[in-house]
């Protein structure tokens, strides 16, 4: 176990609570001690949802470990079953509880309560939240899904003709990031397509739902990260295959609703409209965007689709690609060995940090760890995946999938690279008393509540440590524009450190850039 200050995933009961919070009639019984209810924080404070999740914890103390803490937990599995009368009951530990190995799968079925018991085992200390959500909703639809399964070698009946195909969308949960949109946009593009949508699981199902599961033809998986599992298990017992593609991005969307077409039987593709995305990438105003070097790291579903968006839609060039999603890692290795990478597959934070400060990008395209390191690199940022903030989940329409999704795509990147074109005009009429470092913004001060030292001041940066500046060359370093201004400054201390230099003057500025122009 290591000791960190952020991590990219929590354990996996967190990943359980997930699932749990995104059903109906489905409640929790967490064996867990007091001080783990932390995680309902995740989802009243940073999903902002009205009510807390359908979890009830056991809240064990220190004192009662030299008691029987299996009493405790089957009390709170009987009390949460006549409190809140589910259709089925989830139970499982939370990574201090499995240290006491009270069984709760097998102390639950124990009570013979009138719904179906399904435990699971979570393996804290092997694995971590996705995983967790995975092998919840795997358990619960193995154990829920209803209809006659296929025997060994035998094939799926086929569709009747005079009905029209149907699917089930799985993987959107509570907390992940912009599922709520992402599902609407799907729906609306199935539904243009003619294709029934059976059941989406586990958001908005309830455990009765998992039982018509089988009813439909094939099964759209939007995020493997949780559906997977599910989705494989579901293709080997009845029979129903699944989609490959995530619909992020234009050209993912369009292979997206090729597969569903062939999938559902349907003559080819109906024109669905598109994205703005495609126009705006052509126009002259994004002309200078071109050739931007980006670095990526999410979870795989979301750090693949962007890396093909980055490539093949914005005309960047994607110079690092990694995710910290290690059951996903060989399908994030396969999409940076296309792009001649390798990719960084780890959950520590300050390893991505100093990949990203040795690649210098001029725009990182990660969760809210990588928005913190950008902050602290002076490079442009936007959040694409969990783990997320607050402000990650709008009340707008803010969808990653299908065509308004690439809309969405295409604003969020560029606009942190249009802000630091902003920064830089702002920087070239620096010496302008309205522009001065020290004048405040127009629209909250006047000019006359403003002291004269204050509208025209210009405060020079000066580095903490390293070979000091000049202020000539400091002055110099100041005309050059704001998003590579960091990368020139490091390049030009590197460039005085290694000749020895204690004082970095004019010159030694433009002999560092003609040296790291060659």
């Amino acid at each position: 176990m290591e000791l960190t200050l952020w991590t990219y995933e929590g354990p996996p009961h967190v990943g359980a609570m997930r699932v749990a919070n995104s059903m109906r009639d489905l409640h929790f019984v967490l064996h867990a001690p007091q001080g783990d209810t932390y995680a309902d924080l995740l989802f009243t404070m940073i999903e902002r949802n009205e009510k807390r999740p359908p979890v009830t914890y056991t809240t064990f103390q220190a004192r009662d470990l030299g008691a029987d803490t299996a009493d405790i937990f089957k009390s709170a599995c009987q009390e949460s079953y006549e409190r809140f009368r589910p259709q089925a009951l989830l139970v499982g530990a939370s990574c201090t509880a499995e240290l006491i190995q009270d069984d709760p799968k097998g102390m639950a079925k124990a009570l013979n309560l009138p719904v179906p018991v399904i435990g699971v085992e979570l393996l804290a200390y092997q694995r971590k939240e996705n995983w967790g959500a995975a092998e919840t909703f795997y358990q619960l639809v193995r154990t829920l899904a209803g209809g006659e399964r296929l025997a060994p070698g035998q094939k799926r009946p086929p569709r009747d003709p005079a009905r029209a195909a149907r699917c089930n969308i799985l993987g959107p949960t509570s907390l992940g990031f912009r599922n709520r949109d992402d599902l609407t946009e799907v729906l609306s593009l199935l539904e243009m397509m003619g294709v029934e949508v059976n059941l989406v699981a586990p958001l908005g199902a309830s455990p009765s739902d998992l039982q018509r599961l089988g009813e439909a033809d094939f099964n759209v998986v939007l995020y493997p990260e949780v559906a997977g599992l599910a989705a494989n298990w579901l293709e080997r017992s009845y029979g129903q295959p699944m989609t490959k593609t995530v619909p992020i991005g234009v050209g993912a969307t369009h292979d997206f609703l090729a597969e569903v077409a062939e999938l559902a039987g349907l003559d080819g593709v109906p024109d669905l409209g598109g994205s703005r995305l495609p126009w705006y990438s052509r126009s002259v105003d994004s002309t200078y965007l071109t050739g931007k070097r980006v670095f990526i790291f999410a979870d795989a579903t979301h750090a693949i689709a962007a890396a093909r968006i980055a490539k093949e839609e914005m005309g960047f060039e994607v110079v690092g690609l990694g995710s910290y999603s290690r059951e996903q890692a060989r399908d994030v290795r396969a999409a940076a060995q296309a792009l001649g990478l390798e990719a960084l597959i780890t959950d520590d934070y300050l390893e991505v940090e100093e990949a990203v400060a040795e690649l210098r990008p001029e725009l990182l395209l990660g969760s809210q760890m990588e928005r913190h390191i950008a902050k602290r690199l002076g490079i442009g940022c936007a959040v694409i995946s969990s783990p997320v903030h607050v402000q990650d989940f709008p009340a707008r329409y803010s969808p990653q999938a299908g065509f308004e999704g690439a809309n969405v795509i295409f604003d969020s990147w560029v606009h942190p690279l249009m802000m630091g074109l902003e920064e830089h005009l702002l920087g070239m009429f620096r010496e302008d008393f309205e522009f001065a470092d020290g004048a405040a913004p127009s629209h909250l001060a006047s000019e006359a509540s403003r002291k004269p030292e204050e509208a025209h001041g210009n405060k020079q940066n000066t580095p903490a440590e390293g070979p000091a500046w000049a202020g000539e060359a400091e002055r110099e370093l100041g005309k050059i524009p704001f998003f590579v201004r960091g990368k020139a400054r490091r390049n030009t201390e590197r460039f005085a450190a290694e000749r020895g230099l204690d004082l970095i003057t004019l010159e030694t500025l433009y002999d560092a850039k003609a040296h790291f122009s060659r």
